[in-house]
C-alpha cells in the first residue's frame, strides 16, 4: 500500500466520523434529531450506510490493533494534546474538545484500517485471520 492509500483510508475514516457527528451541527445525528421521530427513507438509508461503514472500520481496527493498540493510540493522542495545551500551542476553549475527540476517533479508525499494511512493511510479517479447516 502506498502513502496515498494510507492517507485515503484515514481520510475516509475521518469522513465517516464527521458525517456521523461533528460539533458544527451539520451531521447525520443533527439531521435525524431535527426530524425525529418522523424519519424519511433517505435518513434511514443514510443511517444504515453509516452503520455499515462503522462496522467495517471498527472491525478492521479491532483486528489490526487489538484493544491494547487502541488504548495505546488513545493515550498517545491524549499525551500529544496535553503537550500542546501545556506549551500554549492549543487552548481548549469554544468547543475545541469535541472537535479534538471527533478527529482523534477518525485518526484511530484510519490508522486501524491500514495498520496491518504498515506493520507488514515495517516488519516484513504478514497478518492473517484464523482459518478453520473442516
Amino acid at each position: 500500500m502506498s502513502v496515498s492509500g494510507v492517507l485515503a483510508r484515514i481520510a475516509a475514516a475521518l469522513a465517516l466520523v464527521l458525517l456521523t457527528f461533528n460539533p458544527s451541527g451539520n451531521s447525520y445525528c443533527h439531521w435525524v434529531a431535527r426530524d425525529f421521530p418522523h424519519l424519511s427513507a433517505l435518513q434511514v438509508l443514510s443511517g444504515i450506510a453509516l452503520i455499515i461503514g462503522w462496522v467495517i472500520y471498527v472491525t478492521a481496527t479491532h483486528r489490526s490493533l487489538g484493544r491494547l493498540g487502541v488504548i495505546l493510540l488513545m493515550a498517545l493522542f491524549a499525551a500529544l494534546i496535553w503537550l500542546a495545551v501545556q506549551n500554549g500551542w492549543l487552548h481548549l476553549t469554544g468547543g475545541k474538545v469535541a472537535w479534538i475527540v471527533v478527529l482523534a476517533t477518525g485518526l484511530i479508525l484510519g490508522i486501524g484500517m491500514c495498520w496491518s499494511f504498515v506493520h507488514q512493511r515495517l516488519s516484513g510479517q504478514t497478518d492473517v485471520d484464523e482459518v478453520s479447516s473442516h
